[in-house]
């Protein structure tokens, strides 16, 4: 006991000295923490999708994997927009590798919020595990990658748990409240929009919001279209669903089925629509046509929050924070993949809250042991070593999911 105390006093001072020299953190992490007690390494690597402000694990997250006997790695600078200095890494007991290449390189697990760029598909390694976003239904070319490469893949967005999805969900959360505020930002006309004001006035209508999808997203983006005056409609393809937001607002907002003849006539009367339908692991189907956009009015807005999945509109396609809105035929699409990132501080704290449990799961018993004892990690399972395994994901792909029954594992990663 009382080597490991001089051992870590004399760390501390050493740290104190030498706080400028490249790597220096990664070197005492190995020799004082790394070394003979370390099970996975976990490496947490900057995001670099443009206007992405999250970062996939918390210091307190960090602290926890350390204290179980695992080894954090992460990228210098990498929760810095989200608040969280490299500092405080350190002090929980995580190293701080100089680049992404250092952390993919040492890791047997990655922990990311957003799927890897093709800047990162050479990092990726043989029997390295992934877990993170991928959406991998509208992004072939990634789910191509990874099978290239190697990894196994676990998805955030496919896991599930007692019948939800508590890893999209937060996210799911933040962006459907975000949704009605963009659309109503973007009505004014200054913006582009038709200058109708969301809340209306005293004599006035308010504005018309219409919500596809009465899942998480849209449940959130009910509340916050209704709090802000908007007359809003939820279109759904189950009841189930439109009953929960029935119940859950006590009939002040408006539940139609989804039929093709319903979602014309709210097109044409809506000033927002926002897009939040939702099939796990598979592309989001397509509600909007070109000429169903044509019905709309002018300067009217579409938030299509599916937009990571492929979009509700045939006129759909990725924006981002810093140039998030385009027009088609009179009509302003706000069709940002990542917008939980504009609060990047609330974000990750709902992520990585959400994603902890899971990432400790992963560490302690490694993918394949993972997969066979919990449902939960074998949803999550996109891409193992080579092959799709995801059914729903495989479909979307023109694929045959592989068969992941009766595999074992000797180690971890």
């Amino acid at each position: 006991m009382g080597g490991a105390i001089a051992a870590i006093a004399w760390q501390s001072k050493l740290r104190h000295y030498l706080f400028f020299i490249e790597e220096w953190d990664i070197i005492c992490y190995f020799l004082f923490q790394g070394k003979g007690g370390s099970k996975v390494i976990i490496g947490v690597p900057a995001e670099i999708k443009k206007g992405e402000r999250r970062v996939g694990l918390m210091p307190e997250g960090a602290a926890e994997l350390v204290r179980l006997g695992h080894t954090v790695l992460v990228e210098k600078g990498a929760g810095l927009q989200g608040g969280f200095a490299d500092g405080l890494y350190i002090d929980a007991g995580a190293g701080i590798a100089p680049d992404a290449r250092a952390v993919f390189g040492r890791s047997g697990l990655i922990v990311k919020v957003k799927e890897p760029l093709p800047l990162e598909y050479g990092l990726l390694r043989p029997g390295q595990a992934l877990f993170t976003f991928l959406h991998l239904a509208s992004n072939p070319g990634l789910a191509g990658a990874l099978a290239g490469a190697g990894v196994s893949a676990l998805a955030y967005e496919t896991l599930e748990d007692a019948g939800g999805l508590p890893l999209l969900a937060p996210m799911s959360e933040i962006a459907g409240r975000m949704a009605p505020l963009m659309g109503a930002f973007y009505l004014q006309a200054p913006r582009g929009g038709s200058g109708v004001f969301a809340a209306g006035a005293v004599g006035v209508a308010q504005a018309r919001c219409l919500i596809l999808g009465a899942g998480t997203a849209g449940a959130n983006a009910a509340r916050v279209a209704s709090a802000i005056g908007m007359d809003t409609s939820v279109l759904n393809i189950t009841r189930e669903g439109l009953r929960r937001i029935d119940e859950t607002f006590s009939g002040r907002i408006k539940t139609l089925l989804l039929t093709e003849a319903a979602l014309l006539r709210a097109l044409r009367e809506a000033d927002v629509v926002i897009g939040a339908a939702l099939v796990p692991g598979a592309r989001t189907p397509v509600l909007i046509t070109r000429p169903m956009l044509g019905t709309m009015k002018r300067g009217s807005v579409l938030v299509d929050i599916s937009i990571d999945q492929g979009g509700t509109a045939d006129t759909s396609r990725p924006t981002t924070l810093d140039e998030p809105v385009y027009e088609v035929d009179g009509i302003i699409h706000y069709c940002v993949a990542n917008m939980p990132s504009a609060y990047p501080r609330t974000s990750t704290q709902a992520l990585a809250n959400a994603t902890l449990p899971y990432v400790k799961a992963l560490a302690e018993s490694g993918v394949e042991a993972g997969v066979e004892k919990s449902a939960p990690l074998r949803s999550a399972l996109n891409v193992y070593r080579g092959k799709v395994v995801h059914p729903a994901l495989a479909r979307s792909l023109g694929a045959e999911p592989a068969n992941i029954n009766g595999l074992v594992s000797t180690k971890p990663f």
